[in-house]
């Protein structure tokens, strides 16, 4: 990994209003491109806006109009754009997608993969976990509730990722983020020697539903190295030093405290973890 500077957007998403929510991320885009940025992030399902009841309706095809939008972005900034959008899928039910528009011409997608239970009667899961690779770094996607499965970010660092990018729909009735965020966040850092990148969506969405915000980055050692919890929209940028993972990573290590974890790991011990609870008895 090279040294990166990353930029989590924490900004207002106003449910059907896709041009709006374009011009909103252009702007920011825009901004961090003079700020030399090379990976940025929006919340989830922030193209359309965070609904259930509607996501059949504003679903989109990828590539798509929005997504064409996004990808000249990419190209014309010299940015890679990691956002959210809800993605048709072959059922009445669509996908909740984060789009991935890398500053080479790519497109790729992840498809979240852990539904909440208020989310399955409406969204299918993906059933894929992919790494991405760019010049600076590899990175993959875990959106919202899929963080609580640390499988998940074990299998990504395992695959050689060495950024999660977590974009969050959280609404202010859950309570403070940022306590939260850490009780878990730390660890799926910490635990995989991964930096952890996260940020939500804030404000209203017009339909009713109120997001509480925030930004967070830690580091693969479980710091926190940056983060913007005042509760307004905005940028938070951050450089990601390279040096520490690289050292946990990919050289020789004369010290435990530059361990990597999973280099230890004793799978043949492991296997109840399929079998769910009760497989004991």
């Amino acid at each position: 990994m090279e040294n990166i500077r990353i930029a989590l957007v924490q900004m207002q998403s106003l449910v059907g209003e896709i041009q709006r929510n374009l011009d909103v991320m252009r702007k920011y885009i825009e901004e961090a491109k003079k700020q030399n940025v090379k990976i940025i992030c929006f919340p989830e399902l922030a193209v359309q806006g965070y609904t259930r009841e509607l996501a059949g309706e504003l679903a989109e095809i990828i590539p798509g109009p929005a997504s064409e939008v996004l990808f000249s972005l990419a190209k014309d900034n010299s940015i890679t754009i990691v956002t959210g959008i809800i993605e048709k899928s072959s059922t009445n039910k669509p996908y909740i997608t984060q789009l991935i528009c890398t500053q080479e011409g790519e497109l790729f997608r992840y498809r979240k993969t852990h539904l909440g239970i208020s989310e399955e009667p409406f969204f299918s899961p993906g059933n894929e976990l992919p790494v991405f690779k760019t010049q600076e770094a590899n990175f993959a996607v875990q959106i919202c509730w899929d963080l609580h499965f640390p499988e998940v970010s074990a299998i990504y660092s395992l695959n050689g990722a060495e950024i999660i990018f977590a974009p969050h729909a959280s609404p202010t009735i859950v309570g403070d983020r940022k306590e939260i965020w850490l009780r878990y966040m730390t660890a799926r850092a910490y635990d995989n020697s991964i930096f952890v990148a996260s940020c939500n969506l804030i404000g209203s969405n017009g339909q009713g539903s109120e997001f509480c915000g925030g930004c967070l980055v830690i580091d693969p050692k479980g710091q926190v190295i940056g983060e913007d919890f005042s509760n307004k929209e905005g940028m938070l940028i951050v450089d990601l030093p390279s040096e520490e993972i690289n050292k946990i990573r990919y050289q020789e290590r004369k010290s435990m405290r530059y361990s990597y974890y999973l280099d230890y790991r004793r799978p043949e011990l492991y296997g109840g973890l399929s079998k769910g609870r009760g497989f004991l008895t």
